[in-house]
């Protein structure tokens, strides 16, 4: 099952965007399978990218599951991550990084110590796909996060009010926080 982190945003622009997705979706789906010279169902890059930028998350539509679950158990193997080639006169801006988390790139809130002493910054992820819009932060998606399937989507796309961060710099943010909350601990006994 899937959360979804997707905050900051007026509810009728929610209801519109989620209409927008909706009808996208579908209309993706239907022209893959009638369209043989368009984007096809089986175009599983071009899937992947349509279901990551949701802002609902990768799997709220029926239609994605398939090839989200297909893309989680590949980039568990080691696959590489899968392309979209749009074809001429294509969206050259649009594309997918899959990013490893670890206790230096993860969401300061899936940051914790671990280890054998609870010495070492862990992720309670295993990654982050970004999705670029137009060469823009548009959606990221944390995959892995406590156990297989489950992800956090942030949603950075029209509408949003959210703020893009950049998780390089988490851990210093959570390693500043811990440091403040051990001082206020020692000198408040």
């Amino acid at each position: 099952m899937s959360r979804s982190v997707v905050s900051g945003r007026r509810p009728g622009m929610v209801r519109r965007a989620l209409r927008g997705w909706s009808l996208a979706l579908v209309v993706f789906a239907g022209a893959s399978m009638f369209a043989p010279g368009m984007a096809r169902a089986d175009d599983w890059g071009c899937q992947v990218l349509l279901c990551l930028s949701n802002p609902g998350g990768p799997e709220q539509y029926s239609a994605c599951v398939p090839p989200i679950e297909k893309l989680w158990r590949a980039l568990r193997h080691g696959d590489p991550f899968p392309i979209c080639d749009f074809g001429a006169g294509g969206s050259q801006g649009a594309f997918a990084t899959n990013t490893f988390a670890s206790g230096s790139y993860c969401r300061e809130d899936l940051l914790h110590w671990g280890g054998s002493e609870q010495s070492e910054l862990l992720c309670g992820a295993t990654a982050a796909i970004n999705v670029d819009i137009d060469n823009q932060l548009y959606s990221r998606v944390w995959w892995g996060v406590a156990g297989a399937g489950s992800t956090i989507t942030e949603f950075y796309g029209g509408g949003s009010v959210q703020v893009p961060y950049d998780p390089l710099q988490s851990a210093a943010v959570f390693l500043q926080r811990t440091e403040q909350q051990s001082s206020f601990g020692v000198g408040g006994q």
